[in-house]
C-alpha cells in the first residue's frame, strides 16, 4: 500500500511488484524491475528512500531514515528477510543477509 505523508509522495516507476501488504510511506522512489515483498515497510517520512533498478526488499524488512541521512539502495541489490536499514547507502550488486 502506498501512502502520501504531508507533501511527500511515493514515486513508483510502475514496472515493479509490490506485495499487497507492504507499506510504502512518503518520499520513496522505486525504480523499474524492483520488488517489495510481504510485510516490508519503507518509511520515507524524514528523508528520501531510493530503491535502484532490479533491487528487491524481502519479507518483513524495515527501511527508515534520520534527518540528514537518506537511504539509498543501488542497482541489483537483495535486502534479505527481516533486515533493518536506517539512513545508509548500499552499493550496486550487494546482498544484505537475512536478519541483518
Amino acid at each position: 500500500m502506498f501512502y502520501d505523508l504531508e507533501n511527500k509522495k511515493p514515486k513508483n516507476s510502475g514496472e515493479n511488484w509490490v506485495a499487497p501488504n507492504a507499506t510504502i510511506i512518503g518520499d520513496v522512489t522505486l525504480e523499474k524491475n524492483t520488488s517489495i515483498w510481504f510485510n516490508a515497510t519503507l518509511r520515507g517520512d524524514i528523508e528520501n528512500i531510493y530503491v535502484g533498478e532490479g533491487s528487491n526488499i524481502q519479507d518483513g524488512s524495515v527501511l527508515h531514515t534520520d534527518p540528514g541521512y537518506p537511504l539509498k539502495i543501488g542497482k541489483n541489490v537483495t535486502v534479505g528477510h527481516l533486515v533493518m536499514l536506517h539512513g545508509c547507502t548500499i552499493g550496486d550488486n550487494s546482498l544484505i543477509g537475512i536478519g541483518a
